[in-house]
């Protein structure tokens, strides 16, 4: 117990790391802003839900560093789970026309609310992992595959699909 609790105290810290790290002033060809906004849907495991949501893809912080904050609603399970998230996500390819991976994390609350006994609500970390492919032409609207892993106080698993709206 003591020795996985000391094992993701590292991976939380090792993640951390990776998104401060990756934060620069730099130029980018999508520059910070409201790039678009979508619907996603998926299914999670521990607890055992299926669920919805939406995001916003509010542009590039750094090169192919984009933050993506989004909210999930998940119902089963005898709870109702509401999780809203910052996300930064690194793609691996500048090129919006060809599928590419990118690696990422989050952070946001986790509420709970059982359908019988009291609700609660915890800090929740994620490691995320996807693939997506959108327009070349316009840098904006994809559509995604991705995976989440609960780091700490969240969902064990998400696996989710989506599609950004472009503007």
């Amino acid at each position: 117990m003591q020795r996985e609790r000391t094992m993701r105290e590292a991976m939380i810290n090792v993640l951390i790391i990776v998104l401060l790290s990756g934060v620069s002033v730099s130029a980018s060809n999508r520059p910070a802003g409201l790039r678009g906004i979508g619907p996603r849907v998926g299914f999670t495991i521990n607890p055992d839900q299926i669920h919805l949501g939406g995001h916003l893809d509010l542009g590039d912080l750094s090169n192919n560093l984009m933050m993506m904050p989004n909210i999930e609603i998940g119902f089963g399970d005898d709870v109702t789970t509401v999780a809203p998230t910052f996300e930064l996500d690194y793609r691996f390819r500048s090129d919006w026309g060809a599928w590419t991976p990118y690696l990422g994390g989050g952070v946001g609350p986790v509420f709970y609310s059982p359908d019988h006994g009291d609700s609660a609500t915890e800090l929740g970390l994620y490691l995320q992992f996807g693939i997506g492919k959108g327009s070349a032409a316009s840098q904006s609207g994809h559509f995604f595959v991705e995976g989440k892993l609960g780091l700490a106080d969240a969902p064990d698993f998400k696996a989710t699909v989506g599609w950004t709206f472009g503007r």
